[in-house]
């Protein structure tokens, strides 16, 4: 498909994530990055049905569900028009049939609208809280970036109360609030097993923090070896990180 076959507006743009991908995005918007990329590699092989909070473009989703790593996906998302995206990127990516939307609010969002438990949530939540700091003119951006609607504590909830018993919640989150992290996790009973920290270069301090976390699970976490993402002065990946984007899976790091 070209851009003209699918009827872009002119401030959307098409990429091509890999060769079974294409996304639709805003020129100026949320846009596919690094932090989705590795949230999506995460996932083991063969999850089973999932769902995706705060879900952006769906591009999380749609590599689980290219993978073979989710039979279906449900993605919520609060924002109209990124909610509609998600439709139109699983249409173009012939997906539609195995993603289902939920466009709303994470903190309504139940296994009433998944048809009952799911396997596996994933989620690239909002890390900065509502209030400090400085926001961007974009009230989109803000929605996606700041906790306006739900903090951390509230993610972790709609995916406990999503997941079976043994199910696997994961997220990609801010170095800095890994303490309200794990609070978050373990109020809603579930328990960190994994953790990867993701550092831009060996120079550089960590800029990601990665976790797998159990539902109903004993407390036991394991920590992988650093995740460095780029060559020192370069903008290379390292064979570490070409790796995970030639087969979209971190199981080698444990």
């Amino acid at each position: 498909m070209t851009e003209k076959d699918i009827c872009l507006s002119p401030d959307e743009r098409l990429d091509y994530i890999n060769e079974d991908l294409s996304l639709i995005q805003l020129k100026r918007g949320l846009t596919f990055g690094t932090d989705a990329y590795l949230l999506a590699a995460f996932v083991k092989e063969r999850s089973g049905r999932g769902a995706d909070l705060g879900s952006g473009t769906g591009v999380a989703s749609l590599l689980c569900l290219s993978k073979g790593k989710a039979s279906h996906m449900y993605a919520a998302e609060i924002q109209p028009y990124y909610a509609s995206l998600i439709e139109r990127n699983a249409h173009l990516n012939r997906l539609s049939d195995k993603l289902s939307v939920f466009s709303g609010d994470v903190r309504t969002f139940s296994e009433k609208d998944t048809a009952g438990e799911l396997d596996i949530v994933i989620s690239n939540p909002p890390y900065m809280k509502a209030e400090g700091g400085f926001g961007t003119k974009s009230e989109e951006m803000n929605i996606a970036r700041r906790e306006l609607n739900g903090t951390i504590y509230d993610f972790c909830l709609c995916a406990s109360r999503l997941l079976k018993f043994g199910g696997l919640f994961y997220t990609v989150y801010r170095p800095d609030r890994l303490i309200d992290l794990i609070c978050a996790l373990r109020e809603a009973r579930l328990e960190p097993k994994k953790i990867i920290t993701v550092y831009p270069d060996k120079s550089s301090a960590p800029c990601l923090i990665l976790c797998e976390a159990k539902k109903g699970a004993k407390g036991a976490v394991t920590l992988s070896k650093p995740l460095i993402i780029y060559k020192d002065g370069t903008r290379e990946y390292t064979e570490e990180m070409q790796r995970i984007y030639d087969t979209c899976s971190l199981d080698h790091l444990f």
